[in-house]
């Protein structure tokens, strides 16, 4: 029997990753396009599938891990559709809008969502019952997942958006997020690094002070996130979680704040096996999109 094919779509800030797979996961086409302005990039990435079809057959079922705010409630008559995020000119575009043409179901999440999927599956949260995954980039975000589903509530989670707390004299950058200035995302997002020291983290020429300060931050997401959800494993990905020794500071860091308050057989000392790079590196997005989609197979959308 012929296995049905899966579009797969990993929509984040500065690209989307675009990908044709078969059911068992094998990825028979894979692209990659600048994320600029909607105008731009969806009907590029619809091409893109456009061609795919051709080429390959009728795609059966598309899945999407985006970043938002965006409407993931497929209930809605607004499934798939971008909020109020800061991004420029996507506040209001659809991919169902795009997608629609092909006639397929169509699976919507996020882009943390979907890697938290991934890496549950097929990385490093193989084996665990509930898995929060972090991504700490050009954004942040975490998406917890158990048993394979993506938890949310009226919406998903904004932990990008917390507050943390800022120590003014150690780091009097006001940040840089257009709704809550110094929020996590605000003061430890790839941007926010740049805009701060002019550098990328991985290329600032002394790197400890600064390690230090976005070290703090995230551990501080990662205490919360111990406490609100007690996952059985944290994974930190994104290009920002790439600086070399900063997974050892924030495994440091949030240990520290945790302050032994939680005894539990996951938290190793040192939290080595607690909080953890993706298994899956840069494919977990494309890896959680394809298993969305694979749900639109079911005829869930």
């Amino acid at each position: 029997m012929t296995e049905r094919l899966i579009g797969a779509v990993e929509a984040g800030g500065t690209k989307f990753v675009l990908a044709v797979a078969r059911e068992s996961g094998e990825v028979i086409a894979e692209t990659r396009i600048a994320t600029r302005t909607p105008d731009k990039c969806l009907p590029e990435m619809a091409a893109f599938f456009r061609h795919a079809a051709q080429a390959h057959g009728p795609i059966a079922a598309f899945g999407v891990a985006s970043f938002g705010p965006i409407d993931i409630d497929p209930a809605s008559a607004d499934y798939g559709r971008f909020t109020t995020t800061p991004k420029p000119g996507w506040a209001g575009a659809r991919f169902h809008d795009v997608l629609g043409e092909f006639g397929a179901p169509i699976v919507v999440d996020t882009d943390v969502n979907g890697a938290a999927l991934g890496e549950w599956a097929m990385g490093a949260g193989q084996g665990c019952h509930t898995l929060a995954y972090t991504t700490v980039g050009t954004g942040i975000g975490t998406g917890v997942v158990q048993d394979g589903h993506s938890l949310a509530g009226f919406s998903h989670f904004e932990s990008g958006h917390i507050p943390v707390a800022r120590d003014p004299v150690h780091d009097p950058f006001p940040g840089r997020c257009p709704f809550h200035g110094d929020c996590l995302e605000g003061l430890a997002s790839g941007p926010a690094i740049e805009e701060r020291w002019g550098s990328s983290l991985s290329k600032l020429a002394s790197p400890a002070g600064p390690l230090e300060i976005i070290a703090d931050y995230i551990a501080q997401l990662a205490a919360s996130l111990v406490l609100l959800h007690m996952p059985d494993r944290l994974v930190f990905g994104g290009g920002v979680m790439k600086t070399p020794g900063l997974i050892d500071a924030v495994r440091r860091k949030a240990e520290a704040r945790l302050g032994g308050y939680v005894q539990a057989p996951q938290l190793d000392p040192g939290l080595q096996r607690y909080v953890m790079l993706p298994g899956l590196g840069d494919e977990a997005g494309i890896t959680g999109a394809i298993l969305l989609g694979k749900r639109g197979l079911g005829g869930d959308h």
